[in-house]
C-alpha cells in the first residue's frame, strides 16, 4: 500500500459493491474519484464481484455473496452466518490496518454482504468512522420502512419481530427471520451505535425519521448528495412527454404514473428494469396509456433520454432519501415532478424547479402532467435553469467535498 499523499490523507472507503449498481454505489465511487483528485490516497474495501471496477486493493475484497444465486446448502448456511457477522471481512480489514493506518474510514452500504463485523477494529485502532445513511436500515430491519407497497413503521420501539410476522423480506419466512436475527445481533453488540462517530445523511427527512426512532440528533450531519454538473450538458428547449428513471418496483409508484398518463393522455417513457415491468406493461395496455419502456440506460444514452422530455417524474410512495436522479435532471436542464413523501419535497421548489403532488394520487399527478404539457417552452426552460443553478451551488462536487473535509477534520482531532 503506497504512502499517504502529503496533500491529503488516506481514506478507507467501504461499500458492498465496487461498481455502479445503484445510487449508493454512484455516491461511493464518485466520492472516491473526487478525493483522489484532491490528493487523497483512497483505499476501497468491498465484495468481489464480476462487474467490479478494477482496483489495486481488490486482493483485500471479501468473497461474493449474491442473493438469488443457486448456491449449495452448505454455502447458503455459511453466507447466512456472514450476513450476520462476517469473519472474513473482519480478517481482511485487519490486514488493511496492518499495512497502513487510514486517517478516516467512510462506510456506505455494508449490511447483508460485508456486515459491520469489522467496525470495532477501526475503533480500537483509533480510526474515525463516518457512515453515509443511504436508507433506513439503522431503524428498519428491512431498510425501506415499506410493506406490501405501503409505508410501515411496525418495528418502531424495538419491535423487530414484526419483520418476521409480516415476512417483510421477499415474502420469505426464513429470510425475514435471518434479517431479524441480523438486526438483533448488531444492536446487541452496538456495531453501529458504538463504533460510528458521525452519520452523514443526504436528506433532513431521514435525520428527523431516525431521531423519531430513538437515535440522538447530534449523531447526524446533513451532507446532501452531489452531481458533477460541469460534465452534464443542459438542454435549453422543452422536450416531449414525461420520463421516469429508476428501478421498476412497487414503492416507486409507477402504477400511479401509468394511470396518470392514461388520464392526462400524455406520453410517458420509463427507463429502468425491475420486477414490475410486466405488470406495468399490462396496466398500460389495460388503461390505454401511451407508455414506452426503454429498459436500462446509462451514460450519454440516459442523458439524451432526460434531455428529450418535458419533465422527469418521481411518483414514489415510500420514504425516498435524496435521489440523484433529481439532481441529474436539474443538471440536464429538466424540471422535476415528485411526490410529497420522504426527502423529495426538500429537493423540489414548487413552481420554480418543478411540482409536488400527493403520493399515490393518479388524478393529482395527471393534473400536473396536463399543466406541464401546456406550459410554454420558456417556462419549462426557466425551471430547468433554476434547477441547474441550484445544483451548481448546493449540490456540487465542491460543496460535497468541503462538507466532508470539514467533518473529517472535526473527527481527526479526536473521536466522539
Amino acid at each position: 500500500m503506497p504512502a499517504a499523499s502529503p496533500s491529503g490523507g488516506r481514506l478507507l472507503s467501504i461499500n458492498n459493491y465496487h461498481y455502479r449498481r445503484g445510487g449508493a454505489e454512484v455516491v461511493f465511487l464518485e466520492q472516491n474519484r473526487l478525493f483522489e483528485e484532491i490528493g487523497w490516497d483512497v483505499v476501497p474495501f468491498a465484495m468481489r464481484h464480476p462487474r467490479n471496477l478494477p482496483s489495486a486493493h481488490e486482493r483485500h475484497f471479501v468473497e461474493e455473496i449474491e442473493f438469488g444465486h443457486a448456491y449449495g446448502p452448505l454455502t447458503r448456511l455459511r453466507h447466512a452466518a456472514s450476513i450476520i457477522y462476517s469473519r472474513e471481512a473482519r480478517a481482511r480489514l485487519r490486514d488493511i490496518l496492518a499495512e497502513a493506518r487510514p486517517d478516516v474510514a467512510h462506510l456506505h452500504n455494508v449490511y447483508h454482504h460485508l456486515s459491520p463485523s469489522f467496525l470495532p477494529l477501526l475503533r480500537q485502532a483509533g480510526v474515525p468512522v463516518v457512515m453515509t445513511v443511504h436508507d433506513l436500515k439503522l431503524a428498519c430491519p428491512a431498510y425501506t420502512m415499506l410493506r406490501d407497497g405501503h409505508v410501515c413503521e411496525s418495528c418502531k420501539g424495538g419491535r423487530v419481530h414484526n419483520v418476521v410476522v409480516n415476512r417483510c423480506i421477499k415474502g420469505s419466512l426464513p429470510l425475514s427471520g435471518l434479517v431479524m436475527l441480523e438486526t438483533t445481533v448488531h444492536r446487541t453488540l452496538g456495531l453501529y451505535r458504538d463504533t460510528v462517530d458521525a452519520f452523514a445523511v443526504p436528506s433532513r427527512f431521514y435525520i428527523d425519521k431516525l431521531v423519531e426512532w430513538g437515535w440522538p440528533r447530534e449523531r447526524f450531519v446533513h451532507v446532501p448528495n452531489f452531481v458533477d454538473a460541469a460534465a452534464l450538458r443542459p438542454e435549453t428547449q422543452a422536450g416531449d412527454g414525461f420520463l421516469y428513471v429508476g428501478r421498476l418496483s412497487p414503492e416507486k409508484g409507477l402504477d400511479t404514473l401509468v394511470r396518470a398518463g392514461a388520464l392526462s393522455r400524455q406520453p410517458v417513457t420509463i427507463v429502468g428494469t425491475g420486477p414490475m415491468e410486466e405488470t406495468l406493461r399490462a396496466l398500460a395496455a389495460e388503461t390505454g396509456a401511451d407508455v414506452r419502456f426503454l429498459g436500462f440506460r446509462t451514460g450519454e444514452a440516459l442523458h439524451e433520454a432526460i434531455r428529450g422530455c418535458r419533465a422527469v417524474v418521481l411518483p414514489a410512495t415510500w420514504y425516498e432519501n435524496a435521489p440523484i436522479s433529481v439532481l441529474e435532471a436539474y443538471a440536464l436542464g429538466r424540471p422535476v415532478i415528485g411526490t410529497r413523501i420522504g426527502g423529495l419535497p426538500e429537493m423540489i421548489r414548487e413552481g420554480e424547479t418543478g411540482a409536488i403532488v400527493p403520493p399515490g394520487d393518479a388524478e393529482a399527478l395527471a393534473a400536473a402532467l396536463t399543466r406541464f404539457a401546456a406550459l410554454p417552452s420558456e417556462s419549462l426552460s426557466a425551471m430547468g435553469r433554476a434547477g441547474r443553478l441550484w445544483v451548481e451551488t448546493d449540490f456540487s462536487r465542491e460543496a460535497y467535498r468541503d462538507r466532508l473535509l470539514a467533518l473529517y477534520a472535526s473527527l481527526r482531532g479526536g473521536r466522539r
